[in-house]
């Protein structure tokens, strides 16, 4: 998107992308090798595991004599875009077949207390 070479300057060609001037500059940092390795057991894990979360992840990389926190595990889950698989609820669906009772209240004005 962005041509270096170009005669626009950079800056005029990021402001016509509508992308900020700093992310055309951003070198993303490298992953250490300790963090790959972790990341490496993680999908293991999660593949062994798919129910864990990140505490569950942890307790389980911290048996193996990896020392690690919580928040860097959800973190590393991120990055790796891998997340717990467990059963979420689902209140906002009604259910097939089932009556939607009107409101009856909603025209009425409530102007005394224990009218309704």
């Amino acid at each position: 998107m962005i041509d270096r070479s170009h005669n626009l300057p950079v800056v005029r060609q990021a402001r016509e992308l509508g992308i900020s001037r700093g992310s055309v500059y951003y070198l993303p940092k490298p992953v250490c090798a300790a963090d790959l390795a972790i990341m490496r057991r993680m999908d293991e894990l999660h593949l062994e595991f798919p129910f864990a979360g990140s505490r569950m992840l942890r307790d389980l990389l911290r048996q193996e004599g990896i020392e690690i926190g919580r928040q860097h595990v959800a973190t590393l889950m991120k990055k790796m875009a891998i997340e717990a698989i467990y059963r979420r609820p689902n209140t906002s669906k009604p259910a097939p077949g089932h009556k939607i009772y009107p409101y009856l209240l909603r025209k009425l004005p409530v102007v005394r207390p224990n009218q309704v």
